[in-house]
């Protein structure tokens, strides 16, 4: 098969969600060699918006997101976050040659603010230009550092491609299974913990699903994520490569998500010579969006596992990934 071409299927209901998708290989690049939305194609069309939204059963709504302000816990890689007051009703009011409302009737003034932010904090999802590989520093459908990086964000694949989010999503609730408050530090979930937790919940991964995990982490999240040692303490728990493959070629996820800072385990006992597999083979080779700090909590103690996921990032050109966000699940 050509590496840019469209796998056939029979127009089946079964096959709804399935185009773009092979079992055993997953996705990959072959939405053609200008696509930058990656597996989000296969259920970013109407039919498949409406019978996500058909699924829901009682209208109830869990925000996935999480507060943030300069204290939040982050991965180190990040900057800090910082709110500035750029206008105040004072500032302005003493400054009055830059003040618009300069003598109005009813001493009208205003609040502006300007922020300095990563574009990787908060509840968040890794566009498909995140994480780049090889010599040439090469992302998703084989984009190139020296072709379209800048000093002013990527200009192909960037987090402004990720379209609004409608979908099936299924919750795998691996701390509730293992009868913990939160997974410690490191904990591996491969395929057979999945299954597990799934089993347990009786239901399945389907394709075309957005799959989030639950490590419990965020439950010491707070008002803003400032106990950075509690949440340290259970942040690296997270997925194997051998988990991401299994969830993508074999039950057809379309994003992974949890409710850490970076989806994988900290340190994959079968990839320890080769740290954040599993963000290069989402990312880069699968075309597979990642979700982060997703607050699965109100799902978990409601034992919700099925629902739809709705998800819209910021429009800001060139960031790589969908920041400081606010998804919702709605059973």
């Amino acid at each position: 098969m050509h590496r840019y071409a469209l796998p056939l299927f029979v127009c089946a209901p079964a096959l709804l969600y399935s185009q773009g998708w092979q079992k055993g290989k997953g996705y990959g690049w072959v939405f053609g060699p200008k696509d930058e939305r990656g597996a989000i194609n296969t259920v970013n069309t109407p039919a498949k918006i409406l019978a996500a939204l058909r699924s829901a059963k009682t209208g109830r709504v869990f925000d996935l997101g999480v507060p943030v302000d300069r204290t939040s816990y982050k991965w180190p890689g990040h900057s800090p976050t910082e709110v500035l007051s750029y206008r105040s009703p004072e500032g302005a009011k003493r400054a009055p040659d830059t003040n618009p409302f300069k003598g109005h009737p009813g001493q009208m003034a205003w609040h502006s603010c300007a922020l300095f932010i990563s574009d990787n904090v908060g509840t968040q999802i890794d566009g498909l230009g995140h994480i780049t590989a090889g010599a040439d520093n090469h992302w998703y459908n084989g984009y190139k550092e020296s072709d379209w990086g800048t000093d002013f964000g990527v200009r192909k694949a960037d987090a402004d491609q990720i379209p609004p989010i409608v979908v099936r999503a299924v919750m795998i609730d691996v701390a509730g299974w293992k009868g913990v408050d939160a997974l410690p530090s490191n904990f591996p979930i491969g395929s057979k913990e999945l299954q597990s937790a799934l089993a347990k919940q009786g239901v399945d991964v389907e394709v075309g699903d957005v799959v989030l995990i639950r490590t419990g982490t965020l439950r010491h999240w707070g008002p803003s994520g400032a106990s950075h040692a509690k949440i340290a303490e259970h942040d690296s728990a997270g997925i194997t490569l051998e988990a991401a493959k299994w969830l993508v070629e074999q039950k057809g996820a379309v994003m992974i998500g949890s409710d850490t800072s970076g989806l994988e385990v900290g340190v994959d006992p079968a990839m320890k010579s080769y740290p954040n597999a599993v963000h290069e083979y989402l990312l880069v080779k699968q075309g597979v969006h990642v979700g982060e700090f997703h607050n699965l909590e109100g799902l978990a103690a409601a034992k919700v596992y099925r629902f739809v996921y709705s998800a819209v990032t910021n429009r800001v050109r060139g960031a790589v990934a969908g920041f400081a966000l606010r998804p919702v699940a709605i059973e």
